[in-house]
C-alpha cells in the first residue's frame, strides 16, 4: 500500500499505523483501536450524443490540460451518480442532457477511482465552454482525436459506444486500467 502522508486518528488524535485488520491492510489507531476505512472516489460522467456525434471537452485544468475528455468529475456528497453526470456535463459544456443508461464502469484501482459513464442525449444540441473546458465540440466517430484523449476511461467508453452502435444494441461494459 502507498502511504501518502502521516494520518492521525479522527477519534483520539494519535498517529495511525498501517497493518492487517479485518483481512487486509488498513490504517488503524493502536491507541483506541479505531479502523479508518478509506473508499474509492466515484467519477460520474456522460457520453453525450447529438444526432450522429458525441460531445468532447478539451480540458482547461490539470491533469491533462489541453486534452479531450468526456465530461466527468468527482461525485459530490449526497449526490446521485446520474445527477453528478448531469452536473458535470453542465459545468464542463453548458449542455443539458437526458440520461439513458450506464454504458461503462471503469476501475482504476491504482488511483482509487471508479468511473461511471452514462449514455445520454443532448436535449437541444447546444454546447458551450464551461470553466473547466477550453473548448467543447461534437465529433463523428471518424473525427475523434484518439491520440489527444486525456484519460483511458473516456477512450474505453467511446470505443464500446461505437461498437455497440454498429450492432444496434447498447450494453453496459466493465473495464479496468490497465486494459489487457
Amino acid at each position: 500500500m502507498i502511504i501518502p502522508r502521516q494520518i492521525y486518528c479522527s477519534n483520539c488524535g494519535e498517529q495511525v499505523v498501517y497493518k492487517i485488520a479485518e483481512g487486509r491492510e488498513r490504517s488503524v489507531c493502536e491507541h483506541c483501536n479505531t479502523i479508518h476505512y478509506t473508499n474509492p472516489k466515484i467519477v460520474a460522467g456522460a457520453l453525450c450524443v447529438w444526432e450522429n456525434k458525441v460531445l468532447l471537452c478539451r480540458r482547461a485544468i490539470e491533469p491533462r490540460k489541453g486534452y479531450w475528455n468526456l465530461p466527468a468529475g468527482y461525485l459530490e456528497d449526497f449526490e446521485k451518480v446520474e445527477d453528478g453526470a448531469i452536473r458535470e456535463t453542465w459545468e464542463e459544456a453548458g449542455a443539458e442532457i437526458c440520461i439513458d443508461k450506464v454504458i461503462t464502469v471503469y476501475n482504476i484501482p491504482q488511483a482509487n477511482q471508479v468511473y461511471v459513464h452514462f449514455l445520454a442525449n443532448l436535449k437541444d444540441g447546444i454546447i458551450r465552454n464551461g470553466e473547466e473546458s477550453i473548448e467543447s465540440a461534437l465529433f463523428t466517430e471518424e473525427e475523434i482525436p484518439w491520440n489527444e484523449m486525456a484519460f483511458t476511461s473516456s477512450s474505453f467508453a467511446l470505443r464500446h459506444y461505437f461498437e455497440d452502435r454498429k450492432k444496434g444494441v447498447y450494453n453496459t461494459h466493465l473495464g479496468t486500467f490497465p486494459e489487457k
